[in-house]
Parts: structure tokens; C-alpha cells; sequence
């Protein structure tokens, strides 16, 4: 038995095709068939169902995968415990996003930190928070970037920033002549929301449930994006909430429509997030660094600031 088989054998099951896995793993197919089947002939049993379309595993096969998993992954650590004692900042690293923040705070870091750190091979992707702690408890993802608190006990923490909710008020909406509001102002009926797997609408659900009465059973309209909001928004259709950094970006002339909120001003959290057994903390730091200058040097608007926590 190799760390390469289970490599294999994990490929497939993630593909569940012989031949994607081998494309995904680059190898031939026929090298890695052998090499699965090797280890079946070495277990005297069959990881995969090869009469299923697609390809399923069969019940020791599963049981096969998750013992994989954990080998693969604690496998790939000893490499990560030589460069953190050589104080090694490079490497591959996987970072997941969640979609609220990628668009606004990518752009501010990036190039600095590939600069700073050149030799760390950044792998960046897009994914809500459900998808970024199922894939960070897989070992699939290095780190992330989302909305905390997160609760998870397998999970550690770094707030990075809190970032205030602005409200974006069209001409003809009820608070349009209103020039800085309170959380009690809200209501969630004339409110244009992010689709549901957004955790930044669950911040903006539970601020007006916690400025006023809430029923379950209320019509609204939803998008999967800020920009799409601000456009229904534009048509009469409600009033939305925007995460600071968004409004940065905005049209000159939607600026005007902008609303921010009287003290205290709710904000959300945003954090750098990790397995709780993560070796890669050398990377995490550099992350971290980087993020932080930025952000301390953002630029204040309309005497909204970002807010980098206190060390």
C-alpha cells in the first residue's frame, strides 16, 4: 500500500471516472487502474462498484476513503512541520472566499502579498461558508475567508476586520430623506436580500430581527448579487444593505443614496479561518500581515471606518 494508490483511489472517488481521476491526477488512466487495482488485490476486496454508472464505492470502500483521507492529508504535514521550522513561506496553499468578500478585498491584497511572497503558490477559490468548512475539515482548503463567529470547535479564528453595513436608499424609499438611520428604522418587508447560502444575508436577517418584530412568512424578492440588488433597487423595489468595501466601488451617482448608520454601527465580522490542526500557520501569518496593513491603511469614507481589531 502507497500514499500514491490512496491518492488514486481518492480521485476516483471524488470524479467518479477512471478517466477524469487520471486527467485530475496526471497519470494515464491505465497506470492509475493498476495501481487501484494493486491495492484491491493487496486488500483481497473492491473499493469501487465498476458495474455503477457512474462509478460508486462499494461499503468497505467507503470506510477505504475516509481512512484515506486522513493518511493523504497528515501525510502531506511533514513537508508543511520542515518549512515551518526553516521559516519557509512558500508552497502551495489553498484559500477559499466566500463570495460577499472576494469581490472587494482579493483586488487590495493580492498583488501585494505575490509580491511579498513570491514562492507561495496561492490557489484561490470562490465558495460559501457551508462548502469552505466542509472542504477545510477534508483538507481540501488551507484557510479561508468568511463571516465568523462560526462556532465550530474544529475551527480556529483570526478577525481580520469589521466591516459596518451601509444601506443603499432609492429616491422614492420611505427613509430616502433621511440622512444617517438606526437599526429600528429597518424593515425586513422592504428589504432586497442575497439569495439563501449567503451569510451575509443571514447578518442582515437577524439585524432586523433584532430591531423589531419578525414573521417567517413574508414575501421578498432575492438576488444572487450585490450589483443585481442595486439595480432592483434602483427600480423601486426596496432598499438594500451593503458590506462597506461594496460601496467603494459603486456608480458616482448611486453614491448619494447611500445611507449610513447613526452608533452603534452594525457591522460583520470577517475573519482568516482554519483546521484547528493546521501546519501551515507560517503562511497564515504572512496572510494575515499583509491583510491587516491593508486594511489599516484604508481609506475612511463619509467618516465610516474600517476597524482592524485590536492586537
Amino acid at each position: 500500500m502507497t500514499i500514491t494508490q490512496l491518492q488514486y483511489v481518492l480521485a476516483v472517488a471524488e470524479y467518479q471516472n477512471f478517466t477524469l481521476a487520471a486527467e485530475k491526477s496526471f497519470v494515464t488512466q491505465p497506470t492509475l487502474s493498476m495501481q487501484i487495482q494493486k491495492l484491491e488485490d493487496e486488500l483481497d476486496i473492491l473499493i469501487f462498484d465498476r458495474t455503477k454508472k457512474p462509478i460508486q464505492l462499494t461499503d468497505v470502500g467507503k470506510k477505504i476513503v475516509e481512512q484515506a483521507k486522513n493518511i493523504v492529508n497528515e501525510s502531506g504535514r511533514i513537508k508543511d512541520i520542515v518549512d515551518q521550522q526553516k521559516g519557509f513561506v512558500g508552497g502551495e496553499f489553498k484559500l477559499g472566499i466566500i463570495p460577499t468578500v472576494m469581490p472587494t478585498l482579493l483586488p487590495m491584497f493580492l498583488t501585494n502579498f505575490i509580491k511579498k511572497h513570491p514562492k507561495v503558490n496561492l490557489k484561490i477559490e470562490e465558495l460559501n461558508t457551508h462548502a469552505i468548512i466542509q472542504k477545510i475539515k477534508e483538507g481540501h482548503l488551507d484557510a479561508a475567508i468568511a463571516a465568523t463567529p462560526l462556532l465550530n470547535d474544529s475551527i480556529k479564528e483570526r478577525v481580520l476586520y469589521y466591516e459596518p453595513f451601509v444601506a443603499y436608499v432609492p429616491e422614492s424609499h420611505r427613509l430616502s430623506n433621511t440622512k444617517k438611520i438606526n437599526a429600528s428604522d429597518l424593515n425586513i418587508d422592504d428589504i432586497l436580500l442575497l439569495e439563501d447560502g449567503h451569510c451575509f444575508r443571514d447578518g442582515v436577517i437577524n439585524l432586523c430581527k433584532t430591531a423589531k418584530g419578525f414573521e417567517d412568512d413574508y414575501f421578498q424578492l432575492e438576488s444572487g448579487s450585490f450589483e443585481t440588488m442595486i439595480k432592483l433597487a434602483n427600480e423601486g423595489l426596496g432598499m438594500t444593505l451593503l458590506p462597506y468595501l461594496h460601496t467603494l466601488d459603486i456608480k458616482e451617482k448611486e453614491k448619494s443614496r447611500l445611507r449610513f448608520f447613526n452608533d452603534p454601527n452594525p457591522a460583520r465580522e470577517v475573519s482568516l479561518i482554519y483546521h484547528k490542526n493546521e501546519l501551515k500557520i507560517h503562511i497564515i501569518d504572512a496572510l494575515q500581515d499583509v491583510i491587516s496593513g491593508i486594511i489599516r491603511g484604508a481609506i475612511a469614507f463619509q467618516n465610516v471606518e474600517i476597524i482592524s481589531p485590536v492586537k
